[in-house]
């Protein structure tokens, strides 16, 4: 089988690639490295020994797809490709809705075009808003609250209804809570452009010495410590849950929901205790006012995005 991984130089496809390439399965990866590097998939070769194919290139871009579709026989698609700062929607909500929703519906035409019905798509926990209960399950009511998690809903209601149209379609959406850590080697994990829209490596740059600090907005939450609760996933376990999916649809068709979470909260303090044990680097921090849920670490509850990218070329690259 091979699977076009789109998005697959970022954070959790880089992850996801090593789990499939030591599944032995054939991979093609499509990214913009936009919010990514070509030195992702050199590190993925090292670790499986096995060679990347690449192509540099856009969902949005059509020719692009229908090139790669042509070249290559693919059988499912794993798609991460997409804009993912929350706080960044909110300023340019337009751009989010092209990328993330145009991207995907130009996307499910190049496949459809050639025959490919498998699709497992990166949605996120986002789509929940904010929820009253928690911890949250895959028939709680949907109602995002934000550009990013309003273009992760359209798509899923988009795919929706792609599948009730024509029966072909098999589609698992994946909705994430918060992606953390990175594979056993230390080759690969979270290294973002730029500030870090993620808490973890936000600590990770503060006890590097790239940052100075780390600003904890709000203490005053009903938690245990005050400061803001999420529910952290290994990244590792986040990628196998992507070939779960793939096995899911294997032979059924329809559309398949699935939260990926463990449905355990830990505190913005408790990560940083837990930081500082594990590397014995003290982990400097100052207690700032209540920021808005686009904070990395505000909010006692609310889930924190996942994904990566956007962006004009398709050039191939393979090893």
């Amino acid at each position: 089988m091979t699977i076009l991984v789109t998005g697959g130089a970022g954070y959790i496809g880089s992850h996801t690639l090593v789990e499939l390439l030591e599944a032995g399965q054939q991979v093609v990866v499509l990214d913009n490295l936009s919010n990514a590097s070509p030195e992702s998939l050199r590190r993925v070769e090292r670790i499986t020994g096995k060679a990347v194919t690449f192509v540099e290139g856009d969902i949005l871009d059509r020719g692009c797809l229908q090139a790669l579709f042509a070249q290559h026989r693919i059988e499912s698609v794993i798609h991460f490709a997409g804009l993912k700062a929350v706080g960044e929607s909110s300023q340019i909500p337009l751009t989010y809705y092209q990328n993330n929703v145009t991207g995907t519906l130009v996307l499910c035409e190049e496949m459809a075009k050639a025959g490919v019905f498998r699709l497992v798509f990166s949605s996120s926990a986002t789509v929940y808003g904010d929820p009253a209960s928690v911890p949250l399950r895959e028939d709680f009511p949907t109602g995002a609250t934000n550009p990013y998690g309003r273009s992760k809903l359209m798509v899923e209601e988009i795919l929706r209804d792609l599948s009730n149209s024509d029966p072909r379609w098999a589609i698992v959406l994946l909705r994430y809570f918060n992606p953390v850590g990175a594979h056993q080697s230390g080759l690969i994990g979270e290294d973002p452009n730029g500030i870090p829209n993620n808490l973890l490596p936000y600590i990770s740059q503060v006890g590097v010495g790239k940052l100075k600090e780390l600003g904890v907005f709000g203490n005053d939450y009903p938690t245990p410590d005050g400061t803001g609760v999420r529910d952290y996933i290994h990244v590792v376990d986040l990628a196998i849950g992507h070939l779960k999916a793939l096995a899911r649809i294997g032979s059924d068709t329809g559309v398949f929901t699935y939260n990926l979470g463990t449905g355990q909260g830990y505190s913005v303090l408790e990560m940083i205790r837990a930081f500082e044990a594990a590397s014995g680097r003290p982990i400097p921090y100052r207690i700032k006012p209540r920021a808005p849920a686009t904070s990395p670490n505000a909010g006692p509850n609310p889930p924190w995005p996942v994904t990566s990218w956007a962006g004009k070329r398709c050039v191939g690259w393979s090893r």
